[in-house]
């Protein structure tokens, strides 16, 4: 007799259902786990045998075997505890065999029986209501597991409430979804003094999810700048917040099972190595191209990243996802992000200061900045040079718009590109947009015709340089509410596009 409980496997954000099979047949005592199991889930036969002793269940004198199905994927954690020890209870008929296959589970345990969460509840929720099936997890993972509404969530704190709840003793509520958490913007646009343009540059770049570079001596502002960001960047739609969640849930980011509105920002140091960055390690896990999906990768002093992470980020940029290819696993992650960046414009970072640059201007300048590579470098849709701001400058009242009127403008951007890209879920902002499409949406009159042809001649903009130009002004135009993309939209545009020609 073969009882079944199911689990699931994590293959990037995608979870696997995963058929856990137990005999208990005559034979020499024994009590072994098959199906490509890693260390963590061969333990699981130590950890499931002292929590059923702690609950006075002995397990009997005869050969016990556990298949993991399909035996070829592999099977990695140790949320593989719980589904376990549901089979072996069905096997023993402590539990009703047709109540572990009706169920998908997961969860740790403790040596008394206790369920310790773990990562990657939203997504195995997911995979149990596209199975039909509700789930069971630790009690902490409960409300985030319970955000799938389409899977009936069942939350126990220890292995006896299962069997209790199962065998119809006393019954568990069903779980139910944590808080949305909407972080307040503490930082205001407002306190950035001066730097115009870089706040122009910036709304844009919120607009329309444009990659965007700042180059400019230290202490002008960039981090400031960057910082506040997310205070003009309109909530996560819920289909987003579900998307960034479920990574966010695999990384183990989810706080007590709230999901947020707020889109990430993400900041690694410059000494981040290439798998904390793009993703990888032993169980190529998502890194911060990944994490910040749906949100913003901000890296300060871009230069001073390994060349080789800088370079990986090139196809992430262009598809919006990264394939993480190991030895024994090739996962893929989403990883639309918009891409900040902030340099100082030579190693010393004083180049344009005759009264403080080194003696090397300004070779110094062009040896720092060519550890950025031209195609990466031609990635970036808007580059502004941020200069100092004068001590003066510092005394004076706050000026600009607030970052609340901003995001108002951002918003309203926003909502035209989504109607624009309705039927297609491919695309949400104007960044995605390519081809015909963005021929047809950004289509310039006669005057902005001639003005980017001339443009693109005379700096010999590349093919993908000249579709950023007209991506770019088609979110100018939005940011205007402007059906057509006209000369002006152009002109600021390219204005933008020829101050990044200068570091490719």
């Amino acid at each position: 007799m073969v009882s079944r409980a199911y689990t699931v496997a994590f293959q990037g954000v995608e979870a696997r259902i995963v058929e856990v099979q137990c005999a208990v047949t005559p034979g020499l005592p024994a009590f072994s786990i098959v199906g490509l199991p890693d260390k963590a889930v061969s333990e699981a036969r130590d950890r499931v045998r002292t929590a059923l002793t702690s609950m006075a269940i002995a397990l009997p004198s005869k050969r016990i075997t556990v298949n993991l199905s399909p035996a070829d994927l592999p099977k990695e954690g140790s949320h593989f505890d719980l589904p376990i020890a549901l089979a072996l209870l069905a096997a023993l008929d402590i539990l009703p065999g047709e109540v572990t296959q009706t169920i998908v589970a997961l969860g740790e345990l403790s040596l008394d029986g206790t369920l310790v969460p773990v990562v990657g509840a939203l997504p195995a929720a997911m995979a149990a209501a596209q199975e039909g099936h509700g789930l069971l997890c630790p009690a902490a993972s409960g409300a985030e597991a319970a955000w799938v509404g389409a899977a009936e969530v069942i939350a126990a704190k220890t292995l006896g409430d299962v069997v209790r709840h199962y065998s119809g003793q006393v019954l568990l509520t069903p779980a139910k979804p944590g808080e949305v958490t909407e972080a307040p913007h503490a930082r205001d646009l407002r306190d950035v003094k001066g730097q115009e343009r870089a706040k122009r540059a910036l709304e844009i770049a919120a607009a329309g999810r444009h990659h965007f570079m700042m180059v400019g001596t230290p202490g002008s502002g960039k981090s400031m700048l960057a910082a506040r960001l997310p205070s003009i960047l309109p909530p996560l739609s819920a289909a987003e917040a579900l998307s960034t969640s479920m990574i966010h849930s695999l990384a183990g980011l989810l706080d007590e099972g709230g999901i947020s509105r707020v889109r990430p920002f993400r900041e690694p140091h410059h000494t981040a190595s290439m798998a904390a960055i793009i993703g990888g390690g032993r169980q190529a896990k998502p890194g911060e191209v990944s994490l910040a999906h749906n949100g913003v990768l901000f890296m300060d002093e871009f230069p001073e990243f390994q060349r080789a992470v800088l370079e990986t980020l090139r196809q992430p940029i262009e598809t919006g996802e990264v394939m993480i290819a190991r030895a024994n696993a090739h996962v893929k992650y989403p990883c639309k992000f918009m891409l900040i960046a902030a340099a100082n414009p030579c190693k010393c970072g004083y180049m344009t200061d005759p009264a403080r640059a080194c003696a090397r201007v300004p070779q110094c300048g062009e040896d720092y900045m060519g550890r950025v590579s031209g195609p990466l470098m031609d990635r970036f849709d808007l580059r502004v040079d941020v200069p100092p701001v004068g001590f003066t400058d510092l005394d004076l009242p706050a000026s600009g718009d607030s970052s609340a009127e901003v995001r108002g403008r951002v918003a309203a951007a926003r909502a035209v590109q989504q109607a624009r890209f309705a039927a297609r879920d491919d695309m949400l902002c104007n960044a995605d947009a390519e081809g015909d499409i963005l021929e047809e949406i950004a289509r310039p009159d006669a005057e902005g015709r001639e003005l980017l042809n001339r443009a693109a001649e005379r700096f010999s903009l590349s093919a993908r340089g000249y579709h950023r130009v007209l991506r770019v002004a088609r979110t100018i135009a939005d940011l205007d509410q402007s059906a057509n993309v006209r000369r002006p939209h152009l002109a600021e545009a390219i204005s933008f596009r020829l101050a990044s020609l200068a570091l490719a």
